[in-house]
């Protein structure tokens, strides 16, 4: 009922830009350049944790554009989705250009899963809006892609708000699977784990490990997946070593 409420609100009531607060406009030009309008860039947190992913982000999380992700995450402005999901489609596209080589078949993004419980409280499941945003703006574009939210939460986690980066990636080790059966949907086409927002990279450390432990012959334990985010701190852009 609350996600059906704020479709409905979405399309009857007065928006204002998500970057800005600009009237009448659900991303402004401006904001909009600060959120896709530059290059994505690969990203790496410090410390960089083992098994992180190759990460590339659309634009730093700051100002504007993490304004724009509170408020699709946390506020439930739907409308946001779509210059998220094309924010996304950028790191994708990104990802998949520095790994030529890597498989045949439709991109498949991967989705971080968030806990039941915050995605009641939310309202809606943040991270899946946007890659399925994502994957309907690479088709848009003449890519084959399709969102594919196959990661499950086998255990409750604690909240990582105010953990640091070693009690994260201990938060979450052996957190995560594989829903039964996707090995053979994941077989199908290249995998693309994708997120709102890297901080620390643990959730995508997690995920890359559980995709690793299908029995799906592609994803050895040696080989280092690709990501792609939304946004990523400010200090993982300072350091890019590429």
């Amino acid at each position: 009922m609350r996600g059906w409420w704020r479709e409905i609100t979405g399309l009857v009531l007065p928006v204002a830009c998500g970057g800005c607060g600009r009237a009448r406009t659900t991303l402004c030009a401006r904001c909009e350049q600060a959120l896709y309008g530059s290059r994505a860039r690969r990203v790496r947190p410090v410390p960089e944790p083992a098994g992180l992913p190759v990460v590339h982000a659309a634009a730093p999380y700051e100002d504007a554009v993490r304004a724009v992700l509170l408020g699709h995450k946390e506020r439930g402005v739907l409308g946001l989705a779509r210059p998220l999901g094309v924010a996304l489609a950028g790191a994708v596209r990104a990802a998949v250009a520095a790994s030529p080589g890597t498989g045949s078949g439709p991109l498949l993004l991967v989705p971080v899963p968030s806990a039941r419980r915050v995605v009641r409280a939310r309202g809606h499941d943040a991270a899946r809006r946007i890659a399925l945003a994502a994957a309907g703006e690479l088709r848009r574009t003449g890519v084959a892609a399709r969102a594919l939210p196959v990661l499950r939460l086998r255990r409750a986690v604690a909240d990582q708000s105010g953990l640091g980066a070693r009690e994260r990636l201990a938060n979450l080790a052996g957190a995560l699977d594989v829903a039964a059966g996707a090995g053979r949907l994941l077989a199908v086409g290249r995998p693309v784990l994708v997120d709102d927002l890297m901080t620390t990279g643990a959730s995508l450390v997690e995920a890359a490990r559980a995709l690793r432990a299908t029995s799906e012959p592609r994803f050895p334990g040696h080989v280092r997946m690709n990501a792609a985010v939304v946004a990523a701190t400010p200090a993982s852009f300072a350091i890019n070593r590429n």
